[in-house]
């Protein structure tokens, strides 16, 4: 398959990728082009950005959650050689698990993949010095993956004397450069970007931002980059994923033989919390409790009075909770139902912003906000970042895992809890510790880490046969 496709990065964060990729995907869109975009790495903000704010599809590509094949399988997944994808770099190109190792990285995904690179180079405040600094991407680039070079925050005037010296000395194409504008700039907020709706006018700035760059940028280099794409190899693409017949036999015979003596089809509901407060979601991860069988419902925990009807598991993502304590706490009738669906045995799953709504009360302002109740401890600001980082995850006790195994994912939250749980190990990829977090019993698992499901595709399928068990005991 022959997908054409780019990498934005960077040699550092805060160079302008996130600027530079949501401009260049909205002239994209504008020329009539069929667009995806892709993050690399584990960060939830930026794929809303691309989705909710330019209306493209978008997901998360990390490998450190999937090996090698897998990665080349979720990138390539429903994907057709007629459209144009842009993966969005993390951090600096070659910093990846703990800021040493190659995996996890933006230059491990762009070669895991084979996909060409532009770097995003904040210029201000450099001149001849941006040489050596691009000398030594180059050096390191034992790929040639890098293919070309955009200059952030530089006035045209100076572009029109460094960027011949950048092509002569280092040969490499220099694409364009990009003027500063304090007004595309994107605010930052502790748990990274501020999400797409609390950007007054974003849409307008966006659309002024890509017809800059159509300016400034020549959007054929790109496009001539992205095409340079090497072709996937048949092996490459090919893999096991659980879709269509095998899945929904899997969860018809889960549910109850009554369904297939009748010939009948039902698939277990799981609800999702999905809102201003509850929106952190890997688009992968839903779409595996999908290809399982299950049937999503969404649901807002702010504005909805109760779950949805005919709901058979819960699934509670992360997100602000804390922000929108007080309307979550005035919803009586939600946090009501959300306790007897618990108090029924039903299956939930329930990660970081998720987990914090089931408590008795999240304490924010010197306030205490009642939430669900469904775990008796209360969360509140730990003044600092309480984890951060990758993890893998194994039970104590085998319920949503086959025994031994693991699940990866991670942590990213200054909330802290009087009671983070202790029935799985949390271990560090890098220095190898260890601590005990998660609660979990055979229908729930409650904590702070957001799982990573493609990492072990039995968690999600696990979730999806607990709730067909569900359906059948309601029977």
């Amino acid at each position: 398959m022959k997908l054409k496709r780019v990498m934005i990065a960077a040699p550092k964060s805060g160079s302008g990728k996130t600027t530079i990729t949501c401009a260049l995907l909205q002239a994209l869109k504008d020329m009539g082009g069929q667009v995806v975009s892709y993050k690399c790495g584990p960060d939830y903000i930026d794929p809303m950005f691309h989705e909710k704010v330019i209306g493209l599809p978008s997901k998360n590509l990390d490998t450190y959650f999937t090996d090698e094949q897998k990665t080349k399988e979720l990138l390539l997944k429903n994907r057709t050689e007629e459209e144009y994808a842009v993966l969005e770099g993390v951090m600096g190109l070659y910093d990846g698990l703990g800021g040493v190792r190659e995996e996890g990285s933006s230059y491990h995904l762009a070669k895991v993949t084979g996909t060409p690179v532009i770097l995003v180079v904040d210029a201000k405040g450099m001149g001849y010095s941006i040489l050596p600094l691009l000398a030594g991407f180059l050096a390191y680039d034992k790929e040639h993956l890098i293919r070309g070079v955009i200059l952030n925050r530089m006035s045209k005037a100076y572009y029109g004397s460094i960027a011949p010296l950048i092509e002569e000395e280092l040969k490499i194409n220099v694409l364009g450069y990009f003027p500063e504008h304090k007004e595309f700039c994107i605010e930052s907020r502790h748990l990274g970007l501020v999400l797409p709706e609390e950007l007054e006018h974003i849409r307008a700035q966006l659309h002024q931002a890509a017809e800059e760059l159509k300016r400034t940028v020549s959007l054929e280099a790109i496009l001539r980059v992205a095409e340079s794409a090497r072709e996937f190899e048949e092996e490459e693409s090919a893999g096991h994923i659980p879709t269509g017949k095998d899945s929904m036999e899997k969860v018809q015979i889960s549910a109850g033989k009554e369904y297939k003596e009748k010939q009948l089809f039902v698939r277990p509901v799981i609800a999702v919390a999905r809102d201003e407060a509850f929106c952190f979601y890997y688009a992968d991860n839903l779409r595996l409790l999908e290809e399982y069988g299950a049937e999503l419902k969404f649901f807002s925990p702010i504005h909805d009075v109760g779950l949805p009807d005919g709901c058979h598991a819960l699934l509670l993502g992360g997100g602000y909770p804390e922000l929108y304590a007080d309307r979550l706490s005035k919803n009586v009738g939600m946090r009501a139902a959300i306790q007897k669906a618990a108090e029924q045995g039903m299956p939930i799953v329930a990660e970081c912003g998720g987990f914090m709504y089931l408590h008795s009360a999240i304490r924010k302002d010197e306030e205490s906000y009642d939430m669900a109740g469904v775990i008796p401890a209360v969360c509140s600001d730990s003044g600092r970042l309480a984890r951060f980082g990758y993890i893998e995850l194994r039970e104590k006790k085998s319920s949503f895992l086959p025994t031994g195994e693991r699940i990866k994912g991670h942590e990213f939250h200054y909330y802290d809890s009087t009671e983070n749980g202790t029935d799985c190990l949390a271990v560090k990829p890098v220095t190898g510790r260890e601590y005990p977090c998660v609660m979990e019993g055979e229908n729930y698992w409650f904590g702070f880490p957001h799982l990573y499901y493609p990492s072990n595709p039995a968690f999600a399928e696990r979730f999806v046969e607990k709730a067909a068990d569900f359906l059948h005991n309601r029977l």
